[in-house]
């Protein structure tokens, strides 16, 4: 599913227009990831959260040079469901 298939739908089943639902989930979107930015987690309670994993530096391999390479620590973005999503959809996906 887009973002406009998203938009389509929430102004179908809310009869509120295109416009003013894409613009809520923008601002959605970019709430989001300013706050994950600025490295706060964001709790949706019934639906996840978006998360920051942090990766810790490891030793990697050019393959192509037959090489090592240090891969430094860094942090990455990560959605977490919550049990009861995780659960409808185990249940329900065709």
């Amino acid at each position: 599913m887009t973002k406009a298939e998203i938009v389509a739908s929430i102004s179908e089943k809310t009869g509120i227009e295109k416009v003013a639902v894409l613009a809520v989930v923008e601002e959605f979107m970019t709430t989001v990831k300013d706050a994950m930015i600025g490295g706060e987690n964001v709790y949706l309670r019934g639906f996840g959260s978006f998360i920051i994993k942090r990766r810790a530096e490891k030793t990697g391999r050019n393959i192509s040079k037959n090489t090592s390479v240090i891969v430094p620590a860094h942090n990455i973005p990560a959605f977490k469901p919550a049990k009861s999503f995780l659960n409808e959809v185990k249940d329900n996906v065709k």
